[in-house]
C-alpha cells in the first residue's frame, strides 16, 4: 500500500509530505496507481520550483519520496506554494476515491 502523510503546522499550513510504499495494483512498470502518485507528488515539487522560483528540500529513492515546503518571506509566494500543495492533495485524493484498497492519506498537524 502506498501512504501519503501530511504534515500541517497549527497554523493549517502544509509544511511537508511524506510517499511510502507501492500499491501492488499490478506488476511493477504497470502500476497505474504507483505511477499516478508519482506524477502527482513529484509534479507539485516540479510545480513549486517552476512557478514560484522557490526550491522545496525534497530526497527520492525507489517507493520513497519526502519533500518540505520551502519558507518564504513574501506572503504570495507562500500562498502560490500553498495552492500548489493543496492542489496537489485534491489530485491524491481522486486517486484514493478510485484506488483506495491500494493508497491512503493521512494527515497530522505539528
Amino acid at each position: 500500500m502506498v501512504t501519503i502523510t501530511i504534515i500541517r503546522g497549527l497554523d493549517g499550513r502544509i509544511r511537508r509530505f511524506a510517499v511510502s510504499g507501492h500499491a501492488r495494483y499490478a506488476d511493477p512498470g504497470k502500476d497505474i496507481v504507483c505511477a499516478g502518485v508519482s506524477a502527482v507528488t513529484i509534479g507539485a515539487v516540479n510545480a513549486i520550483e517552476k512557478l514560484t522560483g522557490l526550491v522545496p528540500e525534497a530526497k527520492m529513492e525507489s517507493g520513497w519520496l519526502s519533500a518540505i515546503a520551502p519558507e518564504t518571506e513574501d506572503p504570495a509566494r507562500d500562498g502560490q506554494v500553498q495552492l500548489l500543495l493543496e492542489g496537489m492533495i485534491a489530485a491524491l485524493e481522486s486517486i484514493v476515491d478510485e484506488y483506495g484498497k491500494f493508497v491512503r492519506i493521512k494527515e497530522r498537524i505539528n
